[in-house]
């Protein structure tokens, strides 16, 4: 989930997600692991959303676990599906707009939320994993529905799938240590640099961002003296999916917008900007979760205090470099 701002102090501090269940493949879960149970509510702008995407591509869940997709444009009442001339102009199999809500035809995902609990009063933001067997919310943390899809569905997947872990027990510690200043200083850190509200507060935040990119770029240029082309290890893990949700909106999105502007990507870290392009050009499953045209019009168009008059730059062109 997307950091919050505090008005009192100019900062954005990250809030706790709501909704904590965890679905589990033991006999007798209350949420057990059953394909066709659960339904996935996203955005392809919100990175926090992109991971669950992403992590349900790898692991072969896209039949398993069907989505809805809700319009790129956030507004003052927040995320909403597509309306009727949306949905008119929309192609079969197109997102260019969104989807309906698949399974309970809202209009708004907040009536999700409210479905689950009627009093509920906290923040409204994806992922949302829905169980339509309970009518609730699982969970709308993306960090554990990522761990979910990662283990819980194995026994119902081809081989070929449930022998990827994405989180093995061998690297959890590495893992764990990089998520976590990964998360604080950079998928939370560009927001904290962009909806600043204070001068002091954004000096401080966007030369700590660039800190920790650098950090990440050692990490890199080390495995690759010694052969390695991920964060850990020398796979594909659950680290480098939390990291490339943010890093391929970096120089769409977050250097012009959110004034991340000391360096860029493409530019400035060669070994961050190779792992960026492996895993968009050789592993599908991260080019196909990535739609750049949500992801710009959502962050340019539904953040007036931003950029009041909502014009999306054209540029970088290219969204990505080729490999």
């Amino acid at each position: 989930m997307p950091p919050k701002l505090t008005q009192a102090n100019g900062e954005f501090k990250s809030a706790a997600s709501s909704f904590r269940n965890f679905i589990s493949a033991k006999p007798g879960a209350k949420f057990a692991a059953e394909a066709g149970r659960y339904h996935l509510y996203v955005s392809l702008a919100c990175p926090w959303a992109h991971r669950t995407l992403a992590g349900r591509a790898i692991k072969g869940l896209t039949e398993i676990i069907p989505i809805s997709i809700v319009n790129w444009h956030m507004d003052q009442n927040g995320w909403r599906f597509i309306n009727n001339e949306e949905l008119a102009k929309t192609k079969q199999g197109s997102v260019e707009y969104g989807t309906i809500d698949h399974v309970n035809s809202f209009k708004r995902l907040k009536e999700v939320y409210l479905k689950a609990d009627p009093k509920y009063d906290g923040r409204i933001s994806v992922p949302v994993l829905w169980d339509k067997k309970l009518s609730t919310i699982v969970s709308n943390e993306s960090s554990e529905i990522l761990r979910m899809f990662n283990t819980e569905f194995n026994e119902l997947l081809p081989k070929k799938y449930s022998e990827i872990d994405l989180y093995p027990s061998k690297l959890r510690g590495e893992i764990d240590e990089l998520n976590d200043w990964i998360y604080e200083n950079i998928n939370s850190g560009v927001y904290k640099t962009g909806f600043a509200a204070k001068q002091e507060v954004y000096d401080k935040q966007v030369v700590n961002v660039f800190k920790h990119l650098d950090r990440v770029e050692d990490v890199l240029k080390k495995n690759a003296e010694e052969g390695k082309e991920f964060l850990v290890g020398n796979e594909l893990t659950e680290a480098d999916v939390r990291l490339y949700t943010t890093i391929v909106r970096f120089d769409p999105v977050y250097h012009q917008h959110f004034k991340c502007n000391i360096r860029m990507i493409r530019h400035d870290y060669p070994h961050l900007h190779k792992w960026l392009r492996k895993l968009y050009w050789t592993i599908p499953e991260f080019q196909e979760t990535t739609n750049f045209d949500h992801i710009k019009y959502h962050y340019t168009k539904s953040h007036p205090q931003v950029n009041p008059l909502a014009i999306t730059p054209l540029g970088p062109l290219p969204n990505i470099l080729p490999l």
